[in-house]
Order: C-alpha cells, then sequence, then structure tokens
C-alpha cells in the first residue's frame, strides 16, 4: 500500500550485482530513490547483502524505528543469536544491528517507521 491515498502506482526493476552488495549493506530501495536505489511509496530503507564466513556489517536503527530482518540464503549471526536460511527477525530502535557472517549469507535489511 502506498502511503498517500490517491497515489499513482509506480513499478520498478532494477538489478544489482554481488559486488555491490558484498560485505556491505546496499540500499536497494527507498522513499525517494536516493543512491540509486528504486523507489518504494513506503518510509522505509531496503538494504540487502552478501556476508562471507566472517563478514562483518552494522546499521544504526534509530530511535523510533524498526527494523525486519530476514536471512534469503545461508547463516548469519546477529548478537548471540545464529539465523539461518529462511528466519526473520524483527528489532526495535535504537540500537546497533551487527550481523556476522557464519556460512555464506544473503539477507535483506528492512528500516522502517
Amino acid at each position: 500500500m502506498p502511503e498517500r491515498t490517491g497515489q499513482e502506482p509506480s513499478y520498478e526493476q532494477k538489478a544489482f550485482s554481488e559486488e555491490e552488495k558484498r560485505g556491505q549493506l546496499r540500499l536497494i530501495g527507498s522513499r525517494n530513490g536516493r543512491d540509486g536505489s528504486i523507489t518504494i511509496h513506503q518510509d522505509v530503507d531496503l538494504y540487502a547483502t552478501v556476508l562471507k564466513e566472517d563478514d562483518t556489517v552494522s546499521h544504526e536503527l534509530a530511535a523510533g524505528r524498526k527494523a525486519w530482518l530476514h536471512v534469503v540464503d545461508g547463516a548469519l549471526k546477529i548478537g548471540d543469536e545464529t539465523l539461518n536460511h529462511g528466519d526473520g527477525v524483527a528489532i526495535e530502535g535504537p540500537q546497533t544491528i551487527t550481523l556476522t557472517g557464519t556460512l555464506s549469507a544473503e539477507v535483506l535489511l528492512f528500516d522502517m517507521d
């Protein structure tokens, strides 16, 4: 659902290479399409990453924000918890989210209102 009633629907498709996501959180979707991401008509920043074993990435989740982390493939650690293929976790800010690959992992992180 768009964030405003009557908003014109829009559609985008874009490929992001593994190199753009490897070892970093790559913004792939945002409210305003910044940094080459696709436009999402919601207050959300969508990130993707590909982690090898022992790769670590962090994201600052601001106060009042929520996050949903989804493991697309592989496995990783978030704090003391291990997440595997298909797992997801809800997170509330403020906090630093730190992800560490335990096997090769592909991950989506939704930072939202």
